[in-house]
């Protein structure tokens, strides 16, 4: 009788668990990099940095009818960070995702955790996957699709510390709060996207910690017919940073042409507006693109907008990419050529030309396996006296970096439900 009961129940949750999908998988990213002028100009006797950084990720995912969860955990270091010896690593293990997502019916659905949050190309909402830490957010969404081409988000995220007895600072290096509202919708050959995005930053006002919140509201547009593809955004700042006004915009427009199978021709252009180095008022026009994957845009260096060059002069980038693909080899050119948005004086108060430099970014791709990608790549700028001026560093000395990266991503187990 007991081998009996032992046997129902073994065959009751083995009925149960074989109609769920659930699946585990790894990945694996180490990338040696030479840096000699990322991100910034090389000063005089300044060395390269060479080092190679790892990105390790385990992923579980869940999902039944109306139910997903996906946990990921995550493990950033740089080779030799710990000794041989060592008994504890540096960094350690934290969470990058952990989420769970309800659907009520058919239309409705929430998802709630930590999670990377993407919209449109990445521009105000990515998980900026090229840094190995990525981000993610502590948020709520609650989804409203009726159809397959309407789809409407509402977001909202608040922050601290810990959790206390009373109010407290929130001194994470973060922003306090936001809540947004993001539309998308296709008709024909045409996608459109409407966001409006509220966020709160903390700043020390008189010794007390306040929160001023300033709005990003925006459309991106994406479009296609034949071998002509593009996009085009517009997204406008106002309210408060740190009690001063904010006023700020960012127009960009891409087009790409399949020229052929194998080859792609592109023209781009972004402008991001700034404020004037001798700006007499204490208004705000520089843009900031948030929580955007920021390293896609505006050159692969790294010049602006990642972790700098905020509340700067903005920035007038034109780039020119051009593209090859085949079976498993896909190269990519893209020449930018950079200009301040707003007026730049050096340190004697001399108004400087707004031509910063132009920087020339090479990548090469080889698909070794399903599950196995091999990249590297090399970037080179060309800056002037006013890329000087904003960075430091002499413009003189050569500047350039170059990296090499390996992509494992393996299926450790899957299990899909049969029908």
């Amino acid at each position: 009788m007991k081998k009996l009961l032992l046997l129902m129940c073994f065959a009751t949750l083995s009925q149960t668990f074989f109609a769920q999908e659930f699946g585990i998988d790894l990945q694996l990213r180490p990338r040696a990099e030479y840096r000699h002028g990322f991100k910034t100009l090389v000063p005089d006797a300044a060395d390269a940095a060479t080092f190679i950084s790892q990105r390790s990720r385990l992923n579980f995912n869940y999902a039944s009818d109306n139910l997903s969860a996906y946990v990921s955990l995550q493990n950033v270091r740089t080779w030799g960070e710990v000794s041989t010896l060592s008994a504890s690593d540096v960094n350690g293990t934290v969470i990058h995702e952990a989420w769970a997502s309800f659907k009520l019916d058919s239309e409705f659905s929430f998802k709630m955790g930590r999670q990377e949050i993407i919209y449109d190309d990445s521009r105000i909402f990515g998980n900026v996957d090229w840094a190995q830490t990525g981000r993610s957010h502590d948020a709520f969404i609650a989804s409203y699709q009726p159809n397959s081409i309407n789809r409407l988000d509402v977001g909202l995220a608040l922050n601290e510390e810990d959790e206390t007895l009373f109010k407290t600072d929130y001194d994470v290096n973060n922003y306090k709060a936001f809540q947004y509202v993001w539309y998308h919708t296709s008709f024909d050959k045409v996608n459109l996207s409407l966001l409006a995005l509220n966020t709160g930053f903390t700043f020390d006002k008189n010794g007390k910690q306040e929160v001023d919140y300033n709005q990003t509201l925006g459309a991106f547009i994406t479009f296609g017919k034949n071998q002509l593809k593009g996009n085009a955004s517009a997204y406008y700042q106002t309210g408060k940073i740190a009690d001063r006004n904010l006023s700020a915009y960012n127009l960009a427009g891409n087009i790409h042409y399949q020229i052929n199978s194998e080859f792609t021709f592109g023209l781009g252009a972004e402008l991001l507006s700034g404020t004037d180095m001798d700006a007499g008022s204490n208004k705000i026009n520089s843009f900031n693109p948030l929580f955007g994957t920021n390293h896609k845009f505006n050159g692969w260096m790294d010049y602006f907008y990642v972790g700098n060059h905020i509340n700067s002069v903005g920035l007038l980038d034109i780039s020119v990419p051009l593209k090859y693909q085949k079976d498993k080899v896909t190269l990519q050119l893209v020449p930018h050529l950079f200009s301040s948005a707003a007026n730049v004086f050096d340190s004697f108060g001399n108004e400087k030309d707004n031509y910063l430099g132009t920087e020339i970014d090479f990548s090469f791709g080889y698909k070794i396996a399903s599950n196995i990608d091999f990249q590297l790549g090399y970037s080179h700028m060309f800056a002037t006296d006013t890329m000087e001026v904003l960075k430091g560093g002499n413009r003189n000395n050569t500047t350039n970096w170059a990296w090499a990266m390996f992509v494992f991503k393996p299926k450790l187990f899957t299990h899909t439900p049969s029908n």
